[in-house]
């Protein structure tokens, strides 16, 4: 059984007491709508989510509250963290751990207003003003006719304007990465798949299925709502940042710890 590192540990334990705020404070939704971290647009952002949706699980009420989220999201932490910890120290993998959550949020809020803004911009000019735009997005609602082509652009906003992201597994991903790096001939295997598949290709397939369920919708072992750009921008922060220390670190066989 592998030990756990004072870093993972303490993450482990954010990460409980915020899921059990949740709980227990407000009934789940004021807990949510103060930690998770909601699009910028939207009048329940505040800039201190961009750090603590990542210590987030569950959802907005009790009813969507999945202690499984949780789970998965720590033992991936402890069974990967511990082990980058180990090699970096808890400096570097900290910093791993924050810049791959960062990476999340950039990556997911750029899908987001990628398809927001030209969408925003159309319904404009086909004569709806600012304020209506942002009632309707607020409330769901409208009170006038629309045409079919109005109703399908608001259709695609209001999910994006009310989304909210929490979680640890842009963070995850930033640390798998970093594993990957670091020990590619490490044989893992997935629970519903025990076939033992080296880092070097198992964590990149890994990545190609969030790849393919962003582009196109369908969930291979996530949730249907999950943020798969997250899962990416993660990945691939993590990636840089283990490729800039490789190139300019490795070689000298040393870390600061």
């Amino acid at each position: 059984m592998r030990g756990i590192t004072d870093t993972v540990k303490h993450l482990i334990i954010i990460n409980v007491i915020m899921f059990i705020g949740t709980l227990f404070v407000g009934n789940g939704e004021l807990f949510y709508r103060w930690f998770a971290l909601y699009f910028p647009q939207n009048e329940l952002f505040q800039p201190w989510q961009i750090i603590t949706h990542m210590f987030m699980h569950g959802g907005a009420n009790l009813q969507n509250l999945s202690i499984t989220h949780l789970l998965f999201n720590m033992f991936a932490l402890w069974m990967f963290g511990t082990a980058v910890e180990s090699q970096l120290g808890s400096k570097k993998f900290l910093f791993i751990y924050m810049s791959a959550g960062f990476g999340a949020v950039l990556f997911q809020l750029g899908y987001y207003y990628f398809n927001y803004l030209p969408t925003f911009s159309e319904l404009q000019a086909s004569g709806l003003s600012i304020d209506t735009i942002n009632d309707i997005m607020n409330t769901g609602k409208w009170n006038f006719q629309t045409t079919d082509i109005q109703e399908a652009q608001l259709n695609k906003l209001y999910p994006i304007y009310n989304a909210s992201m929490v979680g640890a597994s842009g963070c995850i991903m930033g640390i798998l990465a970093a594993f990957g790096m670091m020990n590619p001939e490490a044989k893992l295997m997935l629970i519903f798949l025990p076939i033992p598949i080296k880092a070097k290709y198992f964590i990149p397939g890994i990545i190609l299925l969030d790849v393919i369920s962003a582009v196109t919708g369908q969930s291979f072992f996530s949730p249907s709502n999950t943020a798969y750009m997250a899962h990416i921008g993660g990945a691939i922060t993590g990636f840089i940042i283990m490729w800039y220390w490789k190139k300019n670190q490795f070689n000298q066989n040393r870390w600061d710890r």
